[in-house]
């Protein structure tokens, strides 16, 4: 073989191997449980910016990707059963997407690693030793902290300063340590605002029209909506509600704003969810859960909707309005 031959051989295979090596890296699988109601097209957003990042950081759906998804909804036995079949296809990694479905996850298995995205308080939830620590397989982003009951209702407070007796309203079986985990800030800024605090614990949609109702027949009445993730697969009942009933709401979800609610106040959760592919990548690269701390949301968004202010004859102060990130007209 002459030296031009073996150069040929040389270039080609360096101009090939980058090919070779695409086409031979491992199809790899994750698992997602979504705890809320399927097609839910502010859940089609943030699993789209957790696709669209896990894209850029090299792993693309159907070259060298695949994504198993079950929508669980609210409802715990579906959760239970959606978790397990999850786990029975072995996949690499699984998300879970609220704090119930990671808790299912949790009972069930503690081999696959797991990264979890809007889960309020996963050290008391059991589902790690620490934040700095998790330990386990189990790590990922918190979507808010127990002083948000006493924020949210201060915001509402100052939307609507007519409030004079505001309800919490949460499922007991979904909620953040069965609703007690906002409790005591909601309950702190009531007697500091001159507001009575009434818990509204809700188990199916009846129940949350009988408490609304009975809410909105007495002046003064405010609502805040904990977050919850049966109180999230139900919040246009809420939203719908509390048009009709003229009640002032505020939601920990900036999208229920957008979608004809009042008021709403959370953590960005699609940049959440955008921040959650990184640990996705890392994982699926070989780094361990347990030593990836679980970090804290990085964008909060204040979301006020003018539109439905006007329906209940509410009229928003021009200096709250300037706070706000996104003012619906």
């Amino acid at each position: 073989m002459n030296r031009r031959e073996i150069i040929t051989l040389i270039g080609g295979a360096a101009v090939c191997s980058p090919f070779v090596a695409r086409a031979q890296q491992p199809m790899r699988r994750i698992g997602i449980l979504i705890g809320a109601a399927e097609n839910d097209p502010e859940t089609e957003l943030r699993l789209t910016a957790l696709r669209e990042r896990l894209n850029e950081l090299g792993w693309t759906v159907g070259r060298n990707l695949s994504i198993e998804y079950r929508w669980a909804g609210a409802d715990i036995e579906q959760i239970k059963r959606l978790a397990q079949e999850l786990i029975a296809l072995n996949p690499d990694l699984i998300v879970s997407t609220a704090t119930p479905p990671a808790v299912e996850i949790q009972r069930a298995n503690t081999t696959i690693p797991v990264v979890f995205v809007v889960v309020t308080d996963p050290v008391g939830a059991g589902l790690i030793r620490s934040l700095a620590r998790p330990g386990g397989n189990m790590t990922g982003f918190v979507n808010l902290e127990d002083s948000m009951g006493g924020k949210w209702l201060q915001l509402l407070k100052e939307i609507a300063p007519a409030v004079r007796r505001a309800a919490i309203m949460f499922n007991p079986e979904t909620a953040p340590g069965g609703g007690g985990y906002f409790l005591p800030s909601f309950e702190a800024a009531a007697s500091t605002l001159g507001v009575e605090p009434v818990k509204a614990a809700v188990r199916n949609p009846a129940e949350i029209e009988r408490a609304m109702v009975q809410l909105g027949n007495e002046p003064g009445g405010g609502l805040v909506m904990m977050s919850d993730s049966f109180m999230t697969v139900n919040r246009g009942q809420v939203i719908r509600l509390s048009e009709e009933l003229k009640l002032p709401a505020i939601y920990p979800l900036g999208s229920a704003a957008r979608e004809g609610g009042l008021l709403g106040y959370a953590a960005d959760y699609r940049d959440l969810f955008r921040r959650s592919a990184g640990y996705v990548d890392r994982i699926l690269r070989g780094e361990r859960p347990a030593e990836l701390p679980v970090q804290a949301p990085a964008k909060f968004e204040l979301v006020v909707n003018l539109k439905a202010a006007k329906a209940i004859g509410l009229t928003v102060p021009v200096t709250f309005l300037a706070r706000a990130d996104e003012v619906i007209e």
